[in-house]
């Protein structure tokens, strides 16, 4: 059977580069080499390729295509294969940007292998060279006696590491109240050294373990180890709202689910509290997605300064198209401009570029679009300059979509951290989201009180107590605001 032999490489350096692949042979079959590491997800099937493959096909048309992360352009390629013999194909890839030579870094904070994973150790140095990830944090966690592979990673730098891709071993700690319904809720311990135990409480360990010690506590050991906490899945969870308003966490994961939508709900009431918690994803099972959060680190990249970037909320979190904003000249970032109450309106600017157009850019203010542009030329660039009204706003962000879709069947999506304008947005946002929180810790407590499996009444009332305490947080946040449109009203000031 003939041969098909790929070199993959940059066209710029000539440098071999690991990349994925999809060869799909002439019988409409895809192809891989004996053993090779697969990609995980949905859409194309691809195999990774280290620099080089070779597969044996069938005569006839071949269809070829390659894709390393999102900065470089996919590769397509048909080859005629022979009868007989080897085919000696070249596969030069190309940037269409370079990020990080503008000071932005991407990566991926929320990753683990499975208990079917037979090649862990190659997969962990693919995956980020592959995906092209200069940040790659992988994460042990806890279901029963599942043997997941990559609990056998020793916690923090992995010795795949480089100075180009910096590997983390940290902690998922979790709680479901139900096999696959999330109960207190999920969050990233990263940059650690010892694991936190438990590393899961509830039915997550067995049918026995009590729905205690509360995830806050993962949260201070993690930083007392100065390790930093990121909620998962969209700040889903009954915990959720309590750990961010007793100032627990460093940042909120976003859709990093794989097979969840871009969802912003929860995220944009939390900030319309008044909480600063900047933008981060992942992809969860395997490198199934082509989410990655964007971190500008400005000069050097060490994984500290990424840390610390990511902390002060300098990122944007995208599939794919690269999004960038200014509010009178400021970027995203947990400083709050502090607006004077006279500032009615203020510039704003969104760039935008991706390697396939994408049909939309909208602004936000506090969790509403103030203004938005379409793409009707289907550029794969351009800036969208507004002005937006600022009277009583407390934070604006963007974001953009379209409908083409990555190799992993995902549509495109892109969105900013906030810039902060005030401490929070007009009272009746405050009152709305902070009301939003109040009734789910309600029904949390209720749900303590009265399900919550506990092995002593100590533990309940401790974690009544820990609810309660956020509860006061936005029950103060409602008065006050409440407080002050009063005031505002009996003075005549609307």
């Amino acid at each position: 059977m003939p041969t098909l032999h790929g070199r993959i490489f940059d066209r710029a350096t000539g440098r071999p580069l690991e990349a994925r692949v999809h060869v799909l042979a002439s019988t409409g079959q895809f192809v891989a080499p004996p053993g090779a590491i697969l990609k995980v997800g949905g859409g194309d099937p691809f195999f990774y390729g280290d620099g080089s493959f070779a597969v044996d096909l069938p005569r006839g048309q071949v269809d070829v295509v390659v894709e390393r992360g999102t900065e470089y352009r996919p590769l397509r390629l048909m080859v005629d294969i022979p009868a007989r013999g080897t085919v000696d194909v070249d596969l030069p890839i190309e940037r269409w940007i370079r990020l990080p030579e503008q000071g932005w870094y991407a990566g991926n904070t929320h990753v683990h292998y499975d208990e079917k994973e037979t090649h862990p150790l190659d997969r962990l140095r693919l995956d980020p060279r592959v995906e092209d990830l200069p940040i790659l944090i992988v994460s042990v966690l806890k279901r029963r006696e599942l043997a997941y592979a990559s609990n056998a990673f020793p916690l923090g730098p992995h010795a795949h590491s480089t100075a180009e891709h910096h590997i983390d071993i940290g902690e998922e700690s979790r709680h479901n109240d139900e096999p696959w319904r999330i109960g207190l809720g999920h969050i990233m311990l990263i940059n650690i050294r010892q694991l936190v135990e438990p590393i899961s409480r509830g039915i997550l360990v067995d049918d026995a373990s009590p729905d205690y010690p509360p995830l806050i506590d993962a949260c201070d050991a993690a930083r007392a180890q100065g390790g930093l906490v990121l909620w998962c899945h969209n700040a889903n969870g009954m915990e959720a709202p309590v750990a961010a308003a007793l100032g627990r966490l460093d940042g909120i994961n976003l859709f990093d689910p794989y097979w969840m939508d871009p969802e912003y709900d929860l995220w944009y009431r939390l900030l319309n509290c008044g909480l600063r918690l900047p933008a981060s994803t992942g992809s969860d099972w395997f490198v199934c997605s082509s989410n990655r959060v964007y971190v500008d680190v400005g000069t050097d990249l060490s994984y500290d300064r990424w840390l610390a970037g990511l902390r002060d909320g300098r990122t944007f979190v995208t599939d794919g198209p690269v999004l960038r904003l200014a509010v009178d000249g400021q970027a995203p970032s947990n400083d709050v401009l502090a607006l004077g109450e006279a500032i009615a309106s203020l510039p704003v600017t969104v760039r935008w570029e991706a390697s396939q157009p994408i049909d939309r850019i909208e602004v936000i203010r506090d969790g509403e679009v103030v203004a938005a542009a379409d793409n009707p030329d289907q550029a794969t660039a351009g800036t969208f300059a507004t002005t937006v009204d600022v009277a009583g706003a407390g934070w604006l962000a963007a974001r953009c979509w379209g409908h083409r879709r990555t190799s992993y069947g995902h549509a495109q999506w892109a969105h900013t951290s906030p810039v902060y304008l005030r401490p929070r947005p007009q009272p009746a946002r405050v009152r709305a989201a902070s009301g939003h929180f109040l009734d789910r810790i309600d029904e949390a407590r209720t749900w303590i009180a009265t399900r919550a499996r506990f092995d002593h009444v100590g533990q309940r009332d401790r974690m009544l107590q820990l609810f309660a305490e956020g509860r006061a947080v936005f029950e103060r946040l409602s008065r006050s605001e409440r407080d002050a449109a009063n005031g505002r009203s009996e003075s005549g000031v609307q």
